[in-house]
């Protein structure tokens, strides 16, 4: 028998996951335990999700699967194997335009220190998705995304208005 603890460098098992991210195939090898922001901001270097809690409380982290807002913190990679995951990156179209809920967001600026702001974007999109007779207040979609320099006004400004110009 050995005198010698575990290496504390002992290798760690990984696995290959084929993710769908912003319409191209990423192929990551990644421990299991990692989640998809994790393999967003490490292996993929996108910079729009964020870490803010690590929970799921505030919406730093939210991107869009299949359509849905969701806190890419809260996913493990290999689960979103298969489905289309959009950031705030893919969201302009190919020719660079931006999507018109960035562009509502700009001309309300709806922003100060701009953390918060891909989440309540992606967010934004997912509610303006719903069918207007399923909507709930908008206020209440966004309640679980966090703007600590109080941008609530502007955002919702911004929402309303998106709401008014119709699909």
């Amino acid at each position: 028998m050995s005198d010698q603890a575990p290496s504390a460098h002992a290798s760690t098992t990984s696995i290959d996951v084929v993710l769908n991210i912003n319409g191209a195939e990423r192929r990551v090898n990644v421990p299991p335990q990692w989640t998809l922001l994790d393999v967003l901001t490490r292996s993929c270097g996108l910079t729009g999700p964020r870490e803010g809690c690590g929970v799921g409380m505030c919406g730093a982290c939210t991107v869009l699967v299949d359509g849905a807002a969701l806190s890419a913190c809260l996913l493990l990679a290999f689960q979103v194997e298969g489905r289309e995951i959009v950031t705030i990156e893919g969201l302009a179209d190919a020719a660079g335009r931006l999507h018109p809920v960035q562009e509502a967001f700009l001309e309300h600026t709806s922003f100060q220190c701009s953390y918060c702001t891909p989440g309540f974007i992606l967010t934004t999109v997912a509610y303006l998705r719903e069918p207007p007779a399923h909507r709930i207040d908008a206020k209440r979609y966004l309640s679980g995304n966090l703007c600590r320099c109080g941008s609530y006004v502007k955002i919702l400004a911004a929402v309303k208005a998106l709401e008014k110009r119709g699909p």
